[in-house]
Order: C-alpha cells, then sequence, then structure tokens
C-alpha cells in the first residue's frame, strides 16, 4: 500500500512540475537587431551596427537609440552632432539608462565641457545606488581629462 502511495504521489509531483514548466512565462531574450549590433560594435564595424540599427528603425527603444548615438560616435570619421542626438532621445525615453548617461558623458568630455560630462556622472552615481561599471568608467574618464588639462 505504501508502495502505490509513494508512485501516485510521484506520478502527481512530476505531472505538476511539467504543468508549471508549461505555464511559466518564457525567458526574455534580446531581439535580434539588439544581438546582431552589439556584436558588430564589439567587432568595431559601426558602419555595419548603424545599418543594422537603421534596418531594424526602434526609434522608440532607449538602448536602439544609445548603441545609434555610440556607433556614430566611434566611427571613423565620427558624428559627434549625430551621436549627441541619439544620446539624448535615449535619456529621453529613459533618463536612467546608465550606458546612454556614460557614453553622452563620454561625448562631452570629447567636445570639451567637463561640466556636461560631470552632471552626467553625478547622474550616474544616483542611477548606481551601489556603483556600476558606467559610473567607474566615465569617473575614470573625468579624471584622465581632468589631468590632461
Amino acid at each position: 500500500m505504501k508502495k502505490i502511495l509513494l508512485v501516485a504521489l510521484l506520478f502527481l509531483l512530476t505531472v505538476g512540475i511539467s504543468q508549471a514548466a508549461d505555464t511559466a512565462p518564457p525567458i526574455k531574450s534580446d531581439p535580434v537587431w539588439l544581438t546582431q549590433t552589439r556584436a558588430s560594435i564589439k567587432s568595431e564595424k559601426y558602419n555595419q551596427a548603424i545599418q543594422q540599427l537603421q534596418a531594424a528603425n526602434e526609434t522608440g527603444s532607449a538602448d536602439w537609440n544609445n548603441l545609434m548615438g555610440y556607433s556614430l560616435r566611434k566611427k571613423q570619421p565620427p558624428d559627434l552632432v549625430g551621436a549627441e542626438k541619439y544620446y539624448q532621445a535615449a535619456l529621453k525615453i529613459d533618463p536612467n539608462h546608465r550606458g546612454a548617461l556614460e557614453y553622452y558623458g563620454q561625448l562631452k568630455l570629447t567636445n570639451n565641457d567637463l561640466p556636461g560630462a560631470e552632471a552626467l556622472l553625478a547622474r550616474l552615481d544616483k542611477v548606481c545606488t551601489f556603483g556600476c561599471e558606467e559610473y567607474s568608467d566615465l569617473k575614470e574618464a573625468v579624471q584622465k581629462y581632468k589631468s590632461k588639462k
């Protein structure tokens, strides 16, 4: 009798677990355009990244705008005016977008706007409660900029 109860219990547990797995929400993965663009950027193929972003045309995405700004800033020759426009758009969509805050700060330093970079660093400090890579990277860039002046 105990064996039958044990088998029945195991069966119910197995069925319950498999049903729970069937009803679990799917794991959210990045859209294809985001994965492809990040790969292009990692390979320093900025013009290719720009083309991928243009094809995706996800202008309502803070990530899209941030990566477009980054690619424009890094390509040769850079398009700093265009990059700034996209960083601003990313921050309008998500004022706490850590990547856009960091990269826009880097752009400010490129344009010799130390107060602007420091303002973005202060915003990152608030967003990154316990510190984050973006804050550390921009802080280091600001310190390097100051040491050259």
